[in-house]
């Protein structure tokens, strides 16, 4: 009797989770616009049950694959994985490049990609969802070399390579930040900040979230401590014209926002937005 009275308890728990979900769901469905578009990535996700997510795995503590068990974890994993279960709907991470992560949005490859920089020549070609995160840019150099790169301008210089990853924001802002230095860009899965450690590079560009976790990691790193420049706005991508699949994640979003769960990542990861 006791074994039976459990065992209902536990499926009124069940059947309350899904009905959460579906009410969830359904509110998030009453806040879009109407539309008529039966194209969307939305109506495909949920037809299919999967929702496909490009990420880079390559960005501390944003989006990390860890190459023992193939599996992604990080503050956009953790974002990802919250959607697909508020949508009822399995989430498969497909792995992508820098260089290539806007061309996974425009050739249909997935549905969305986790957190990149919004800049003008990715919103030529790709949507954009609201941004949840911003951070500061940073260089960084040898800690023996801080005094001798004391300042952005110092490392502006024509005897000065600065090494960037191609296809990141960092790559075309290095050209704007020094345009007297050689700039050196590498191609993933190599990273612009193994070349400072190599000696192939004096210094690099990056996020202000990212070299805060390595120099914990890579102790011979320092960050140029002249403040940081070019503030940016992280948001996810997603197919340019889909206003019906924008609508719904900015909506989620805005929802996720307001019952704290952002700032409870931002907690989670130690992170801090602008």
């Amino acid at each position: 009797m006791i074994v039976r009275q459990d065992y209902s308890h536990y499926q009124f728990i069940n059947q309350l989770k899904e009905n959460m979900k579906k009410i969830f769901l359904l509110v998030l469905f009453v806040l879009l616009p109407f539309s008529t578009n039966a194209d969307s990535k939305l109506d495909q996700i949920l037809a299919s049950g999967e929702l496909k997510v490009g990420t880079t795995g390559d960005w501390d503590p944003m989006t990390m694959k860890d190459p023992s068990t193939n599996k992604y974890e990080g503050f956009d994993i953790d974002v990802m994985n919250e959607l697909g279960k508020d949508m009822g709907v399995k989430v498969i991470f497909v792995p992508t490049e820098w260089k290539t992560i806007v061309s996974g949005i425009t050739s249909g490859r997935y549905d969305i990609s986790t957190s990149v920089t919004k800049t003008p020549k990715r919103a030529e070609v790709a949507g954009f969802t609201s941004t949840y995160y911003k951070y500061g840019t940073v260089p960084l150099v040898l800690k023996k070399n801080l005094k001798k790169f004391s300042t952005w301008e110092s490392l502006n210089n024509e005897s000065i390579i600065i090494a960037t990853t191609l296809g990141t924001s960092q790559e075309q802002k290095a050209k704007e930040f020094f345009p007297k230095s050689t700039l050196k860009s590498v191609e993933a899965p190599a990273r612009d900040f193994q070349e400072v450690l190599a000696g192939r590079a004096d210094g690099n560009i990056t996020s202000s979230t990212e070299a805060n976790k390595l120099v914990i990691k890579y102790p011979q790193l320092a960050i140029v401590q002249d403040g940081e420049k070019n503030p940016a706005f992280l948001a996810m991508m997603v197919p340019k014209k889909d206003t019906v699949w924008n609508d719904y994640v900015n909506n989620w979003i805005k929802m996720k926002q307001n019952s704290g769960f952002f700032k409870s990542l931002l907690n989670k990861y130690n992170l801090k937005s602008l």
